[in-house]
């Protein structure tokens, strides 16, 4: 997996335009992957088919397959939509820290079919 996951985050990341990280992040989009795939294990993995070629328990989740093969999505969208939808009581009783929405944006890009391009 770590290999998938390295080899992934190096063709994402080229050609993107670096932009500054946040303060308190000083970890590696790998090491931010494999939280994201663990946050999802733990919590996500309920509802939402949470590693390539699974389906969701709840057929109302999307697996996030699905999710990160959408056009248009980047990191930094995909989070802001984690931290939005999901912190409200009626969809699950936990909150989704910014840090965990990256990592796990992070993790749910890595299962980005070829063709499905990032956008910058």
């Amino acid at each position: 997996m770590r290999i998938r996951l390295a080899a992934f985050l190096a063709v994402f990341s080229s050609g993107c335009t670096a932009t500054a990280a946040p303060p308190a992040v000083t970890a590696s989009p790998l090491a931010s992957a494999e939280r994201g795939l663990s946050f999802a294990q733990e919590r996500c993995a309920s509802c939402h088919g949470v590693v390539p070629n699974t389906v969701s328990p709840n057929p109302e989740s999307p697996p996030f397959e699905d999710i990160a093969n959408r056009n248009g999505l980047t990191v930094e969208t995909l989070g802001q939509f984690l931290v939005d939808s999901h912190n409200f009581p009626v969809a699950m009783d936990f909150t989704v820290t910014r840090t965990q929405a990256r990592d796990l944006a992070t993790w749910m890009l890595t299962m980005r079919k070829a063709g499905h391009q990032p956008q910058h």
